[in-house]
Protein backbone atom coordinates (compact mmCIF):
# COMPACT_ATOMS: atom_id res chain seq x y z
CA UNK A 1 0.00 0.00 0.00
CA UNK A 2 3.30 2.46 -0.43
CA UNK A 3 2.98 5.17 -2.78
CA UNK A 4 6.62 4.75 -3.50
CA UNK A 5 5.71 2.21 -5.66
CA UNK A 6 5.30 4.93 -7.97
CA UNK A 7 7.33 8.31 -7.99
CA UNK A 8 5.01 10.42 -5.76
CA UNK A 9 5.12 13.43 -8.72
CA UNK A 10 3.63 11.03 -10.80
CA UNK A 11 1.29 8.42 -8.54
CA UNK A 12 -2.09 10.21 -9.40
CA UNK A 13 -1.31 9.98 -13.22
CA UNK A 14 -0.51 6.42 -13.27
CA UNK A 15 -3.63 5.46 -11.53
CA UNK A 16 -6.02 7.36 -14.11
CA UNK A 17 -4.26 5.64 -16.49
CA UNK A 18 -5.15 2.72 -15.22
CA UNK A 19 -8.87 3.68 -14.57
CA UNK A 20 -8.92 3.21 -18.58
CA UNK A 21 -8.62 -0.65 -17.76
CA UNK A 22 -11.14 -1.10 -14.75
CA UNK A 23 -14.36 -1.16 -14.47
CA UNK A 24 -16.98 -1.65 -11.09
CA UNK A 25 -19.98 -3.76 -10.87
CA UNK A 26 -22.53 -3.56 -8.42
CA UNK A 27 -23.21 -7.21 -7.36
CA UNK A 28 -27.04 -7.72 -7.44
CA UNK A 29 -27.07 -11.49 -8.70
CA UNK A 30 -26.37 -14.45 -7.09
CA UNK A 31 -24.03 -15.58 -9.03
CA UNK A 32 -21.58 -12.65 -8.77
CA UNK A 33 -22.72 -12.83 -5.04
CA UNK A 34 -21.07 -16.53 -5.17
CA UNK A 35 -18.10 -15.06 -7.23
CA UNK A 36 -17.68 -12.34 -4.08
CA UNK A 37 -17.78 -15.23 -1.62
CA UNK A 38 -14.91 -16.86 -3.31
CA UNK A 39 -12.72 -13.87 -3.74
CA UNK A 40 -13.13 -13.07 0.33
CA UNK A 41 -12.33 -16.79 0.91
CA UNK A 42 -9.15 -16.59 -0.92
CA UNK A 43 -8.12 -13.58 -0.11
CA UNK A 44 -8.72 -13.97 4.21
CA UNK A 45 -6.86 -17.00 4.08
CA UNK A 46 -4.46 -16.13 2.10
CA UNK A 47 -3.82 -13.29 4.91
CA UNK A 48 -5.04 -15.58 7.91
CA UNK A 49 -7.64 -12.90 8.41
CA UNK A 50 -11.00 -15.34 8.36
CA UNK A 51 -11.70 -14.28 11.80
CA UNK A 52 -13.05 -11.02 9.98
CA UNK A 53 -15.61 -12.89 8.98
CA UNK A 54 -17.12 -14.64 12.29
CA UNK A 55 -20.31 -15.19 10.88
CA UNK A 56 -19.77 -16.67 7.22
CA UNK A 57 -18.42 -14.95 4.04
CA UNK A 58 -21.93 -13.90 2.97
CA UNK A 59 -24.45 -13.00 5.66
CA UNK A 60 -27.48 -11.01 6.56
CA UNK A 61 -25.41 -7.48 6.14
CA UNK A 62 -24.68 -8.06 2.37
CA UNK A 63 -28.70 -8.02 1.83
CA UNK A 64 -29.31 -4.47 4.03
CA UNK A 65 -31.18 -1.60 2.31
CA UNK A 66 -28.35 0.40 3.21
CA UNK A 67 -25.53 -1.75 1.50
CA UNK A 68 -23.58 -2.02 -1.77
CA UNK A 69 -21.31 -4.32 -2.59
CA UNK A 70 -18.99 -3.52 -5.54
CA UNK A 71 -16.59 -5.69 -7.25
CA UNK A 72 -13.64 -4.40 -9.33
CA UNK A 73 -12.57 -5.54 -12.77
CA UNK A 74 -9.30 -4.93 -14.16
CA UNK A 75 -9.37 -6.44 -18.30
CA UNK A 76 -12.50 -8.13 -17.50
CA UNK A 77 -11.21 -10.28 -14.31
CA UNK A 78 -12.59 -9.60 -10.99
CA UNK A 79 -9.57 -8.62 -8.72
CA UNK A 80 -11.27 -7.07 -5.49
CA UNK A 81 -14.42 -6.71 -3.71
CA UNK A 82 -15.69 -4.16 -1.27
CA UNK A 83 -18.84 -4.00 0.56
CA UNK A 84 -19.99 -0.20 1.41
CA UNK A 85 -22.49 0.34 3.75
CA UNK A 86 -24.56 4.15 4.45
CA UNK A 87 -25.57 4.54 8.27
CA UNK A 88 -27.66 7.01 9.32
CA UNK A 89 -29.24 7.49 12.94
CA UNK A 90 -32.24 6.03 11.59
CA UNK A 91 -30.95 3.16 10.03
CA UNK A 92 -27.42 1.69 11.87
CA UNK A 93 -26.36 -1.47 10.66
CA UNK A 94 -22.94 -1.30 10.09
CA UNK A 95 -19.59 -3.48 10.18
CA UNK A 96 -17.99 -1.22 12.75
CA UNK A 97 -20.83 -1.04 14.92
CA UNK A 98 -20.55 -4.52 15.16
CA UNK A 99 -17.20 -4.19 16.97
CA UNK A 100 -17.49 -0.72 18.56
CA UNK A 101 -21.28 0.15 19.22
CA UNK A 102 -20.66 2.65 21.62
CA UNK A 103 -17.73 4.44 19.83
CA UNK A 104 -20.71 4.34 16.77
CA UNK A 105 -23.61 5.30 18.48
CA UNK A 106 -21.58 8.50 20.03
CA UNK A 107 -21.03 9.41 16.10
CA UNK A 108 -24.93 9.00 15.17
CA UNK A 109 -26.25 10.06 18.24
CA UNK A 110 -24.34 13.11 17.17
CA UNK A 111 -26.54 13.22 13.53
CA UNK A 112 -23.52 12.01 11.63
CA UNK A 113 -24.14 10.24 8.43
CA UNK A 114 -21.30 7.76 7.99
CA UNK A 115 -19.85 5.48 5.18
CA UNK A 116 -18.69 2.13 6.42
CA UNK A 117 -16.74 -0.13 4.24
CA UNK A 118 -16.86 -3.68 4.74
CA UNK A 119 -15.27 -7.15 3.64
CA UNK A 120 -12.40 -5.29 1.71
CA UNK A 121 -10.90 -8.52 -0.23
CA UNK A 122 -8.17 -8.68 -2.81
CA UNK A 123 -7.14 -11.64 -4.96
CA UNK A 124 -4.00 -13.04 -3.78
CA UNK A 125 -2.71 -14.09 -7.03
CA UNK A 126 -3.48 -10.63 -9.50
CA UNK A 127 -2.81 -8.41 -7.23
CA UNK A 128 0.89 -8.61 -5.59
CA UNK A 129 2.33 -6.55 -9.31
CA UNK A 130 -0.97 -4.20 -8.99
CA UNK A 131 -0.06 -1.61 -5.98
CA UNK A 132 -3.23 0.35 -7.13
CA UNK A 133 -5.77 -2.17 -5.63
CA UNK A 134 -6.48 -0.91 -2.40
CA UNK A 135 -7.13 2.53 -3.80
CA UNK A 136 -9.70 1.86 -6.57
CA UNK A 137 -10.93 -0.80 -4.30
CA UNK A 138 -11.64 2.10 -1.93
CA UNK A 139 -12.81 4.39 -4.20
CA UNK A 140 -16.18 3.57 -4.09
CA UNK A 141 -16.39 5.21 -0.53
CA UNK A 142 -15.75 8.27 -1.59
CA UNK A 143 -18.09 8.12 -4.07
CA UNK A 144 -20.46 7.22 -1.67
CA UNK A 145 -19.42 10.63 0.59
CA UNK A 146 -20.23 12.43 -2.51
CA UNK A 147 -23.61 11.13 -3.37
CA UNK A 148 -25.05 10.66 0.13
CA UNK A 149 -23.45 13.67 1.29
CA UNK A 150 -21.95 12.24 3.99
CA UNK A 151 -20.11 13.28 7.12
CA UNK A 152 -17.34 10.77 7.62
CA UNK A 153 -15.95 7.83 5.67
CA UNK A 154 -15.10 5.31 8.36
CA UNK A 155 -12.05 2.79 8.08
CA UNK A 156 -12.43 -0.28 10.57
CA UNK A 157 -8.98 -1.87 10.04
CA UNK A 158 -6.39 -3.66 11.68
CA UNK A 159 -3.72 -1.48 13.29
CA UNK A 160 -1.10 -2.04 11.10
CA UNK A 161 -2.54 -0.63 8.27
CA UNK A 162 -3.62 2.78 9.67
CA UNK A 163 -0.86 4.76 8.93
CA UNK A 164 -2.11 4.35 5.19
CA UNK A 165 -5.61 5.77 6.32
CA UNK A 166 -4.28 8.17 8.58
CA UNK A 167 -1.84 9.08 4.97
CA UNK A 168 -4.11 8.94 1.97
CA UNK A 169 -7.57 9.53 3.53
CA UNK A 170 -6.75 11.62 6.26
CA UNK A 171 -7.83 9.69 9.00
CA UNK A 172 -8.05 10.45 12.41
CA UNK A 173 -8.94 7.83 15.00
CA UNK A 174 -11.59 7.04 16.56
CA UNK A 175 -10.91 4.29 18.60
CA UNK A 176 -7.48 3.24 19.29
CA UNK A 177 -6.11 -0.74 18.36
CA UNK A 178 -7.76 -3.03 20.60
CA UNK A 179 -9.23 -6.28 20.74
CA UNK A 180 -12.58 -5.78 18.85
CA UNK A 181 -16.17 -7.47 19.81
CA UNK A 182 -16.77 -10.92 18.01
CA UNK A 183 -13.41 -10.77 16.07
CA UNK A 184 -11.12 -11.87 18.04
CA UNK A 185 -8.33 -9.62 16.99
CA UNK A 186 -6.67 -6.19 17.52
CA UNK A 187 -8.79 -3.66 15.58
CA UNK A 188 -8.65 0.54 15.44
CA UNK A 189 -11.67 2.39 14.31
CA UNK A 190 -10.56 5.88 11.99
CA UNK A 191 -12.96 8.47 10.42
CA UNK A 192 -12.14 10.88 7.84
CA UNK A 193 -13.74 13.95 7.95
CA UNK A 194 -14.76 14.91 4.13
CA UNK A 195 -16.65 18.00 5.11
CA UNK A 196 -13.29 19.51 6.49
CA UNK A 197 -10.70 17.75 4.04
CA UNK A 198 -12.62 16.68 1.37
CA UNK A 199 -11.56 19.11 -1.68
CA UNK A 200 -7.36 18.58 -0.29
CA UNK A 201 -8.51 14.48 -0.65
CA UNK A 202 -9.58 15.09 -4.44
CA UNK A 203 -7.14 17.66 -5.11
CA UNK A 204 -4.21 15.16 -3.96
CA UNK A 205 -5.91 12.16 -5.15
CA UNK A 206 -8.09 13.59 -8.71
CA UNK A 207 -8.90 9.66 -9.07
CA UNK A 208 -11.21 10.08 -6.20
CA UNK A 209 -13.26 12.26 -8.41
CA UNK A 210 -16.46 11.52 -9.83
CA UNK A 211 -19.38 12.37 -11.77
CA UNK A 212 -22.95 12.92 -10.58
CA UNK A 213 -24.12 9.91 -13.25
CA UNK A 214 -21.37 7.86 -11.96
CA UNK A 215 -22.89 8.10 -8.14
CA UNK A 216 -25.91 7.34 -9.22
CA UNK A 217 -24.75 4.40 -11.10
CA UNK A 218 -22.92 2.99 -8.14
CA UNK A 219 -25.64 4.06 -4.87
CA UNK A 220 -28.75 4.58 -6.63
CA UNK A 221 -31.59 1.95 -6.07
CA UNK A 222 -34.44 3.74 -8.52
CA UNK A 223 -34.50 1.46 -11.85
CA UNK A 224 -34.02 4.55 -14.23
CA UNK A 225 -30.43 5.00 -13.00
CA UNK A 226 -29.36 0.93 -12.76
CA UNK A 227 -29.69 -0.53 -16.08
CA UNK A 228 -28.59 -4.22 -16.00
CA UNK A 229 -25.68 -5.06 -16.21
CA UNK A 230 -24.33 -2.92 -13.11
CA UNK A 231 -20.80 -2.27 -14.33
CA UNK A 232 -19.72 1.22 -13.99
CA UNK A 233 -17.06 2.78 -15.88
CA UNK A 234 -15.01 5.16 -13.47
CA UNK A 235 -15.49 8.91 -14.23
CA UNK A 236 -12.25 10.66 -13.09
CA UNK A 237 -10.64 10.55 -16.64
CA UNK A 238 -13.10 12.47 -17.58
CA UNK A 239 -13.32 15.27 -15.28
CA UNK A 240 -11.49 18.80 -16.86
CA UNK A 241 -8.72 18.75 -15.17
CA UNK A 242 -8.61 21.51 -11.78
CA UNK A 243 -12.09 20.38 -11.70
CA UNK A 244 -13.68 18.12 -8.74
CA UNK A 245 -16.67 16.56 -10.42
CA UNK A 246 -19.02 16.83 -7.92
CA UNK A 247 -18.05 17.80 -4.79
CA UNK A 248 -17.74 16.50 -1.61
CA UNK A 249 -19.15 18.00 1.59
CA UNK A 250 -18.32 21.04 2.15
Amino acid sequence: MSETLFKRSDFSAKILEVLDHVEYRRVESSEDMEQVERLRYKAYKAHDVLALAPKGLLDDSDFDSHAYIFGLYYYGELVSTIRVHYVTPEHRLSQSGGAFPEAMDELLDAGLTLIDPARFAADPELTTDLPWVPYLTLRPTIVAAAYFRADRVLQFVRPPHAAFYKRVFYADTVVPGRLAKNYGIDMTLMATNVIEVGRKLLTRYPFFISSASEQRMMFSRNPNDTLPPLTIIPTARFVPQGELGTDLPL
